[in-house]
């Protein structure tokens, strides 16, 4: 397989009508929900896309957003370090479980086991009962699951977000959860009526697409550069080193073991960010984090 450096113009345009805020009536707005979901089907089907890495990047902004909801100070870069330079046994602290729980709520297909992997601290049964809190159309079926969720734990929008992300996904037929619904969600979205949180969600989804098909055009495009300076890595372990920048949102140099040793793995890094194929994402001279 070739990846030119032009693939990226590949991927489908979102149609500027889907985003240009004209919708007056609910109507409007749920038909144009469906665009945009329409929109991603074909995104997340693009083999261009790097779907794992998409999903990660996503996750880390669901988890921005959750910190958001929760009134909490931390964000995007708190929660990379919270969770990258944990040791065995160490705790990730209320921040860091968070976004674990969304890392770990992409990582499988989507299932009630996996989402139980994800939220450890509900019982499979219960999970069960939320996603069939809702029926009928997709957008829909994810609000009754948000607000059954929310009813019931109130101070728990993660894992509300979570589960209406997944009940979404399998009335699509996505194999995976992908974040949406939370990313442009207020904090007094989620204490709406019935009717008003199903258009927050709406509307929230419009935001939401044209923010992952940003996301999208961009790791794909730096995707395809990374692919491309790969043969000139000479170093032993080069490959997997790559594989796992091309699927995680940040990497830290200590976990790219098959590079052999530290040094070797920052040099490899460094290299990489010379090259213009990665970025250094925290600024630091030491306990660095890297990404496509």
């Amino acid at each position: 397989m070739t990846y030119a450096a032009d693939n990226f113009d590949t991927l489908p345009r979102m149609p500027p009508w889907v985003t240009s805020g004209r919708a007056e009536t609910p109507e409007d707005v749920a038909f144009l929900s469906g665009a945009a979901l329409n929109h991603l089907h074909l995104v997340l089907n693009d083999q261009n896309v790097p779907q794992t890495l998409l999903r990660a990047r996503l996750a880390l902004r669901a988890a921005d957003a959750s910190m958001t909801h929760q009134g909490r100070p931390e964000r995007a870069s708190e929660l990379r370090d919270a969770v990258a330079f944990l040791q065995p046994n160490d705790s990730p602290g209320p921040a860091g479980e968070v976004y674990l729980s969304w890392r770990r709520a992409i990582e499988r297909p989507v299932s009630v086991n996996a989402l139980h992997r994800a939220l450890s601290d509900l019982q499979p049964e219960q999970i069960a009962t939320w996603l069939d809190a809702g029926q009928g159309a997709p957008i829909p079926r994810a609000a009754a699951v948000l607000q059954s969720v929310i009813k019931e734990r109130p101070r728990d929008p993660a894992t509300a977000f979570v589960l209406a992300d997944a009940a979404l996904a399998q009335v699509l037929g996505w194999s995976h959860v992908t974040p949406l619904l939370g990313l442009s969600f207020k904090r007094g979205d989620l204490r709406k009526s019935d009717e008003g949180l199903r258009l927050t969600c709406h509307q929230a989804i419009i935001a939401a697409v044209a923010e992952a098909t940003r996301q999208a055009t961009d790791l794909t495009r730096r995707a395809s550069r990374l692919r491309a300076v790969a043969p000139k890595l000479r170093a032993r372990g080069a490959e997997e080193a790559v594989s796992q920048l091309l699927t995680q949102d940040a990497v830290a140099p200590t976990s790219l073991t098959s590079l052999r040793s530290d040094r070797a793995a920052r040099r490899f890094c460094d290299r990489l960010v010379e090259l213009g194929a990665v970025r250094e994402l925290t600024g630091r001279d030491t306990f660095r984090l890297y990404g496509v």
